[in-house]
């Protein structure tokens, strides 16, 4: 079975959509001799932030030397993205090797259990095969959907779990309210097994309290005793860098199109100045916060992780899609917020590069939502810092009424419908002029489709 063959196998088990519980992963992981027992595990849940935050624990365990495979989603261009050991996607023949493995333990689970597997719990069997046989040192595992019956939630006792924060979001699955999304996520909490967390509010944190205690496991809360604050942000427009500050401590890796910022940070164990992290955006200093704290609580364990890995771990942090500069001239920006909550923290760095860089003219939006999604607040946060909107549909069957969030712009007359989403971005960028910001946001499967239009040279950006 070539890889396209085993993606084609693969395409037939999205019909079964999203069907929570473990009984068929449990099967199927059993039928393939329970790989997920020998991996040392990360397991990181949370509404947002959770990839972020991943990538940049990731990348400072590589900086420390440790062979590290990470199992994220979704994609934005190939399924090979899912599966990386130390930042290096699988190899299309590897994977399409692993998938017909374990697709053909399909029949038997459906037999067992009555029910076929998902493609995500699929996904989720290859990554704990991919890893146990490639013997990495640890597993970061990003949680699916929730957390006590997302498919990855089968690891019996991880070092650690993170649960980055809690908002509304997939509240058909989880519950309509913070504190009973904040039990389905806290499901990923396991006896005796240290949890880290970024939330802040009290509603949330009361639940993930009391879970712990049931647990006994220690919970460590990023709140008082741990602080930052950003000290200057970095773009480059062109060949020329503007920044908040002279660069000290912390050095920028070289590329034209690179942007970021410095921050410093103080936790329980260290005072950090001049930390460089190449993501834009005012929620990322938390992310980074809690990638920090982590790595801390690691050492604490005997792992070998000293401030430098640290630097260099978050300077060299890489996640596409998140305030993710890929045009200068005019600025052209990806981010895949797709919640209201998303939304709101790139409204807060929109309204930010408004106020500081005078030489932003015009927002235009390229904007596309699943139909599953809280589109009226999450456009409320957002919309009155755009000029133009263009709106157009996702890649996926959950944006049937992809067209339908005209209206909730407060001007409707300054949105425009163009379904196909290259025409889109082609309209933005003739639209727009040097002085003026095209910004690409709603769903994950937007940005992947973008990204692989400008891969394949189907768009050119400056």
């Amino acid at each position: 079975m070539d890889y396209t063959e085993a993606l084609e196998k693969l395409s037939r088990m999205t019909r079964f959509g999203i069907n929570l519980g473990l009984q068929r992963i449990r099967c199927l992981l059993k039928l393939l001799g329970n790989p997920e027992e020998h991996l040392p595990v990360i397991h990181i849940g949370g509404t947002n932030g959770k990839g972020s935050t991943l990538a940049m624990l990731s990348s400072i365990l590589r900086a420390a030397g440790y062979r590290v495979g990470t199992f994220t989603s979704p994609h934005l261009v190939s399924y090979t993205e899912r599966f990386m050991i130390c930042g290096q996607e699988i190899a299309e023949k590897e994977l399409a090797a692993l998938l017909e493995e374990v697709l053909a333990q399909v029949a038997a689970v459906e037999q067992k259990t009555g029910e076929k597997p998902t493609e995500f719990e699929v996904l989720t069997a290859v990554a704990f095969l991919y890893f146990a046989r490639e013997q990495v040192d640890v597993a970061l595992l990003e949680v699916g959907l929730g957390g006590d019956i997302d498919s990855t939630n089968v690891v019996k006792k991880p070092l650690l779990a993170i649960i980055t924060n809690v908002a509304l979001d997939h509240t058909a699955y989880l519950g309509e309210t913070r504190a009973e999304i904040a039990r389905r996520k806290c499901g990923i909490i396991k006896e005796g097994c240290p949890v880290l967390t970024g939330s802040t509010e009290e509603e949330v944190l009361a639940v993930l309290r009391e879970q712990a205690a049931a647990c006994r496991a220690p919970l460590y809360e990023i709140t008082g005793d741990t602080r930052w604050l950003v000290q200057g942000e970095l773009t480059v427009q062109g060949k020329k860098t503007t920044q908040g500050k002279s660069r000290a401590a912390g050095k920028a890796p070289e590329d034209k199109r690179q942007a970021g910022q410095y921050f410093a940070l103080h936790t329980p164990h260290a005072d950090y100045h001049r930390l460089f992290l190449p993501l834009w955006g005012q929620h990322q200093p938390a992310n980074a916060a809690l990638a920090v704290r982590a790595a801390e609580l690691l050492k604490e364990k005997g792992w070998k992780i000293e401030e430098r890995h640290i630097r260099q771990g978050l300077a060299e942090t890489q996640w596409a899609g998140r305030l993710e500069l890929v045009g200068t001239n005019p600025l052209v920006v990806l981010d895949g917020a797709h919640n209201p909550a998303g939304m709101a923290a790139l409204a807060q760095w929109l309204s930010q590069q408004k106020e500081q860089k005078k030489t932003i003219q015009r927002v235009i939006l390229v904007i596309g939502m699943l139909d599953d999604k809280n589109r009226a607040e999450a456009i409320s946060r957002i919309g009155s810092l755009v000029d133009v909107a263009i709106i157009t549909r996702p890649n996926s069957d959950r944006a049937r009424t992809w067209e339908q969030i005209k209206p909730l712009f407060d001007a409707p007359s300054k949105a425009l419908v163009i379904e196909d989403v290259a025409k889109a971005l082609q309209k933005a960028l003739v639209e727009a002029s040097p002085q003026d910001l095209v910004l690409v946001t709603g769903s994950l499967y937007l940005i992947g489709e973008v990204k692989k239009l400008l891969k394949e040279k189907s768009l050119e950006v400056k």
